[in-house]
């Protein structure tokens, strides 16, 4: 312990002076004296040794990352003339780009000579050029909803890259190859020489290693890594998206063997010191075709108090930390689920095995064993290591039928079996509407969309598109879940050791304006939203300046939930849920206990699914070291110093997660209006553009009927008012407004869909 605290005091003495010595770099360029000099002239200026001028090029980069430091097209280092923001570029298929930066709202606009080489995805350090109308837009402008917040910015160096590899279709010509990426956002077709082609032939799908990313007049050069197959062959379509993630597929040999080294039952070593529960009523409820069960509960009622076991497969004591399957687990972040395939966070012998919680046999787990009051309260709870059996694993469809359907009887054969059940799973559904109706109450927001499931042959393509609504059994399970993530995050909060949050902040000040002048139309009003403006004198003034301070919405997420249910049964309701859900920021996971804005909670974490998520399964290594007694200091900083970039990465991963999922069902959707052209449905406006109004389909299949094809001579785009009027006809189309629609054409390659409007009373479906 000794060693290790004179080992810290060292360290800080080296980090000490080397910020005293940065400090130094920046005043001498600070200096009204110091004219631009290159790493040379300033390593000779300083009289800094040769065999020191690795330890100045370090110095130098770190600061401009930090942005203290800029350096010009020849190499010279300088003060910045502007502010300097670090953040991810977005380019754009005409040649211009965004740069997305976390603690901005907005994106920066960066004009096509001002990339400065950046690549989609790359990491980049920018300077702005101005503070608004100069030719950006906000994030929602990416989706078709434009604003008037324009910032531009001039990218100033790459900092590392986004892409090592693209996807798309390979073009042979005589002597060379070239690839179109699948990724649209790309401006410039990859050039191949011959000799990298690896035999590609033109209409292959192939993945490109980038050797060298090009310039303004020149394109990338790649070469061909692998050939995926022809376009048309079937499963090369989903391969194709798993691969232009850089989604990982198979697991290496070392994994896999200390998968397999795990052994498929429970010793008694493993239950020693444990709370046996096998003997309490266990059931599980997940959908039918589920493999990895990793959350069980159990619910008993004495007429006062539920008592509620939230129950979670305890994967750790099979994935220990620092292991192989440990840090595949955490390259991974989280399981992916395509429409064709799971792409697993472990190996299927855990995932299906030892750790899913299989009916009838014994596993490990984490318990959270919570007493709720006739008012929903969690008066007690314990959080302990336990044993446990689960007695019957239960369908999210069969608990409906229990429980919604009149006419059961014992006599049934699909149901005679959990007839035993009933009284619990109606304790359930009491207990569920206590804890929905405590959530409520306090201004939990509930945004309900519907999902689809899309069936698909034996050659993968979608032979039918089912919209798969919540119901009694989601809703059950899901309040559980909701309880004993946030009891546990309480817990950890209140003790002020390390943690992983789930978090998710309160939308900014611009978004909730935009939204409020949007619902005045609608005769909607957001409580101390409308009179924003008119505060007292300077009121727009004092916006600005609490924009600019990234201070959030003066709002309370009751008045988002008040509003949703004002315009529940509408016709705006879909319109109006979207656009509010819009207005929302992203939650993330983070060490910084910031509070869940939509759940209306202070403290929420994400406990209860390690199987399929790291944060869950690093936080039951802390939770289990706590209940040993084993967090002592050195755990603790180890915890401290190792959890924010597990938070950040587990982020990243899982917005990658959510963007393939996304890709691959538009895909499938666009595959399946491929063999329906020319019929027409009923669908609602789910979106209004400058260049046409987007169209929703029961069946969640959206497409975009272009301003061109709207019947008249010209069409004017209403931003205000999210609405498209035509001058010469005054027809208009507008937010959640029903319209009939004929298929016109598809594309697989940029996965859109083309609506031409038909008559009303024309629609098939």
């Amino acid at each position: 312990m000794q060693n290790r605290e004179n080992m810290d005091h060292i360290e800080s003495i080296e980090k000490t002076a080397r910020e005293k010595r940065k400090d130094l770099l920046c005043e001498l360029v600070a200096d009204r004296q110091y004219v631009p000099m290159k790493e040379k002239e300033l390593a000779m200026l300083m009289q800094v040794p040769r065999e020191e001028r690795g330890e100045l090029r370090c110095l130098l980069e770190e600061l401009l990352v930090e942005g203290r430091l800029t350096v010009n097209a020849q190499g010279k280092y300088k003060k910045p003339d502007g502010q300097i923001l670090t953040g991810t570029f977005i380019s754009h298929a005409k040649g211009f780009g965004f740069v997305e930066v976390e603690e901005l709202s907005e994106d920066l606009y960066i004009p096509q000579e001002m990339t400065g080489g950046a690549f989609y995805g790359d990491k980049v350090q920018v300077v702005l050029l101005n503070s608004g109308n100069a030719g950006g837009r906000s994030r929602e402008a990416r989706e078709g909803i434009r604003t008037e917040t324009r910032t531009t910015a001039r990218v100033l160096r790459v900092l590392t890259r986004g892409i090592t590899q693209v996807v798309g279709i390979y073009q042979k010509s005589r002597n060379f190859g070239f690839v179109t990426p699948d990724n649209r956002r790309l401006s410039q077709d990859i050039f191949v020489p011959q000799e990298w082609s690896k035999g590609a032939v033109t209409g292959h799908k192939v993945v490109v290693e980038i050797t060298d990313y090009g310039s303004g007049d020149r394109n990338p050069q790649g070469k061909v890594t692998e050939i995926l197959g022809h376009v048309n062959d079937p499963g090369v379509d989903i391969l194709s998206i798993v691969r232009g993630y850089e989604l990982p597929e198979g697991f290496g040999e070392k994994v896999l063997n200390q998968a397999e080294r795990v052994s498929q039952e429970v010793s008694g070593a493993d239950m020693a010191g444990r709370r046996d529960l096998r003997e309490q009523q266990l059931i599980t409820i997940d959908g039918e075709d589920a493999k990895d069960l990793d959350d069980a509960v159990s619910v008993t009622f004495d007429g006062e108090y539920y008592r509620l076991g939230v129950h979670i497969a305890d994967v750790t004591n099979y994935v220990q930390e620092g292991s192989a399957l440990d840090r595949e687990a955490l390259k991974r972040g989280t399981s992916v689920y395509l429409v064709d395939r799971v792409i697993p966070m472990l190996p299927h012998v855990l995932s299906n095995g030892i750790c899913s919680l299989n009916e009838g046999v014994d596993r490990l787990a984490l318990s959270c064993l919570m007493t709720i009051d006739l008012r929903g309260n969690i008066t007690d709870y314990e959080i302990c290591e336990s044993v446990i059996r689960v007695r019957h694993r239960m369908s999210y469809t069969g608990v409906k039928r229990l429980l919604t359907e009149e006419g059961l009887t014992e006599k049934e054969s699909s149901f005679a079996e959990y007839a035993q059940l009933l009284p619990m799973l109606r304790e359930m559904e009491a207990l569920s509407a206590l804890l929905r109706k405590k959530r409520w109450e306090r201004g939990g927001i509930d945004f309900d969309f519907p999902e689809c499931k899309i069936l698909l042959d034996e050659k993968g393509m979608p032979q039918e598109i089912q919209p798969y609504e919540r119901n009694v059994a989601t809703r059950m399970i899901e309040d559980f879940m909701l309880a004993a993530n946030e009891t546990v995050a309480q817990h950890f909060y209140w003790q002020e050791l390390p943690f992983v949050y789930r978090v998710h902040q309160a939308p900014d000040q611009d978004k909730i304006q935009k939204l409020a002048a949007f619902l005045h139309n609608f005769g909607y009003y957001i409580k101390n939203i409308g009179q924003m403006g008119g505060r007292a004198a300077g009121g727009r003034e004092n916006i600005r300046r609490d924009r600019a301070k990234g201070r959030p919405a003066d709002i309370h997420p009751k008045e988002i939930q008040k509003l949703l249910q004002k315009v529940e049964g509408e016709p705006e309701e879909a319109m109006i849920s979207r656009l509010t859900l819009r207005s929302m920021k992203q939650a993330k996971y983070s060490t910084e206990c910031d509070g869940h804005f939509g759940l209306a909670c202070q403290q929420y974490c994400h406990f209860t699914s390690p199987i399929r998520r790291y944060p869950d399964l690093q936080i039951h290594r802390i939770i289990k070291e706590q209940l040993r007694g084993r967090l002592n200091e050195e755990r603790v900083r180890h915890y401290r110093d190792i959890l924010p970039e597990v938070a950040n990465q587990s982020s990243r991963l899982e917005r990658r997660a959510d963007e393939a999922e996304r890709e691959t069902d538009k895909l499938k959707k666009v595959q399946y209006m491929e063999e329906r052209i020319g019929e027409v449905y009923e669908g609602v406006v789910s979106g209004v553009t400058a260049w046409g109004i987007y169209v929703e389909l029961p069946n969640t299949v959206e497409g975009l009927v272009h301003v061109s094809r709207l019947p008249g001579d010209y069409y004017c785009y209403h931003e205000d008012s999210y609405e498209m009027v035509g001058e010469a006809t005054g027809r208009v189309f507008g937010l959640g407004q029903p319209v009939a629609v004929r298929v016109a054409g598809t594309d697989r390659l940029l996965r859109t869909i083309d609506f031409d409007l038909a008559e009303d009373g024309e629609a098939e479906l």
